[in-house]
């Protein structure tokens, strides 16, 4: 930096000297055109159209100049000299959200709608700012950019307001034509503005508190992707022969990488392959769970049934399982028949699996002594999630069921499922009138005795239904 007395420039007598030299010339000259037009007839007449013509001229100079002040360092539609997402090239792009006339931006009160776009270009100088002024001249705004180098081209993924009539079919067109190719677009909201260190960071956050939040948080992560916890050793204690190496394998569509827990976390997405980036994104997510350990939220509620009697609703695991099956040995053969569609001396084997976090969140009750006497449980099932609830023979109908099951519900609607869905047998109307009690659109499907009952969520979430019991002021 340079302070302003060394920054002033130099003052020389000489400059001063040559300009009152001018002057005077400039005087002398005028005398001498003066003296030579004005002894004749119409000199005055010359003298006022020479004056006349000089102002006009002086004014129109004025005029021209404050117009076009402003206007680019560069014209046309190809990338700016030298630019490749440099200063230059990110001029269109200023420009478009400025809203001039012409290529401008979408405008304050134009409707707009939000897209995420990806598309691969050359990792050559200028390839990103041809893909700019495309975006430009649609009236599209960048509001973030990231890339994932490629061995072969880079991968610009971007996040764009553009005006609500911009169809995606034209947009992948003009992306292409701008040198884009494997473009994909799909439709984004408002929590997408968050930008990509802010997210990852946040699922971390989220990961490190509950370690059901892994498979949420690698979906919310990579986008829409399917992802399936295979274990080890399944339910019936067989090796399922599901493993892979700790560094993970990366093949195009398909990521499968070590379960901290045991098995294999695989996350697939045919409609778009991934990324090294997205890779190491998520393999970190899955170092840091595995750093961690088990852990689930501690937090409980008291609640009071109609009787009086307190009860305790708290996220269950693997620490719980002698209470889980202490629980089942007091069930009757038809409550677990209902709840596991099968031979009941099997039921015990499920509960390894079902208390597991890496498979979804379960919630138990207990009373105020501390038996377990009820367990609900929201599995993450690719794109689709399952609820299941057992309440204990002596503790149903008391409404316990209905507040398992809308907390449940709530659950799925904040990690942003679009469903649940419930699997029974069709005589079992106490699960129905749950799922009916959710107040949510619902679809039935039976086959063969068995009732699936699927219950969409709506975009604000599912409200939780009014169960019959009360909180506790604590």
């Amino acid at each position: 930096m340079t302070s302003a007395k060394s920054a002033r420039r130099p003052h020389h007598w000489r400059r001063d000297l040559i300009e009152l030299a001018a002057l005077f010339t400039a005087v002398a000259v005028a005398d001498a055109i003066a003296n030579l037009i004005g002894h004749q007839p119409d000199g005055p007449y010359l003298l006022v159209a020479s004056a006349v013509a000089l102002i006009a001229t002086a004014g129109f100079h004025t005029w021209w100049a404050r117009r076009h002040s402003h206007a680019p360092p560069f014209g046309g539609t190809g990338p700016a000299p030298g630019g490749d997402g440099g200063p230059a090239a990110y001029g269109a792009e200023d420009g478009a959200a400025a809203g001039d006339d012409g290529a401008g931006g979408v405008t304050g009160a134009e409707e707009t709608a939000l897209w995420r776009m990806r598309t691969t270009v050359r990792d050559a100088p200028g390839s990103l700012a041809t893909l700019c002024l495309a975006l430009s001249r649609l009236r599209v705004d960048i509001l973030t950019l990231g890339t994932h180098p490629l061995a072969r081209g880079t991968v610009d993924e971007f996040l764009l307001r553009a005006p609500a009539s911009l169809q995606a079919r034209e947009l992948s067109r003009e992306i292409a034509a701008a040198g884009g190719a494997d473009t994909w677009i799909e439709r984004a909201d408002a929590h997408d503005l968050v930008d990509i260190p802010t997210r990852v960071l946040s699922l971390a956050t989220r990961t490190a508190l509950d370690a059901a939040e892994l498979p949420l948080a690698l979906r919310q992560l990579l986008g829409r992707c399917t992802i399936h916890s295979l274990p080890a050793v399944s339910v019936t204690g067989r090796a399922t022969g599901e493993s892979a190496p700790v560094e993970g394998v990366l093949e195009e569509t398909v990521m499968r990488l070590r379960d901290p827990s045991g098995g294999v976390i695989s996350v697939e997405r045919p409609y778009l392959p991934f990324t090294p980036t997205e890779f190491a994104r998520a393999r970190a997510l899955v170092e840091l769970d595995a750093r961690l350990g088990p852990r689930v939220p501690r937090s409980a509620d008291v609640l009071t049934l109609p009787e009086g009697n307190e009860i305790t609703v708290r996220r269950a695991d693997r620490d719980d399982l002698a209470a889980a099956r202490a629980m089942h040995d007091r069930c009757s053969r038809r409550t677990l028949g209902l709840r596991y569609h099968g031979p009941v001396k099997d039921a015990d084997r499920y509960l390894d699996h079902l208390l597991s976090p890496r498979f979804g969140r379960t919630l138990a009750v207990q009373t105020a002594s501390g038996k377990l006497v009820a367990l609900g449980h929201l599995l993450w099932d690719g794109d689709e999630t399952e609820v299941a609830l057992l309440v204990e023979d002596d503790w149903q109908r008391r409404g316990i069921g209905s507040e398992l099951l809308g907390r449940l519900v709530a659950l799925a609607s904040e990690a942003g499922c679009a469903g649940v869905y419930a699997v029974t047998q069709s005589h079992n109307t106490g699960m129905v009138a749950a799922m009916r009690a959710l107040e949510l659109p619902l679809d039935y499907q039976i086959e063969e005795g068995t009732l699936v009952i699927t219950a969409r969520l709506t975009t604000e979430g599912a409200a939780r239904p009014v169960a019959p019991v009360e909180r506790a002021r604590r």
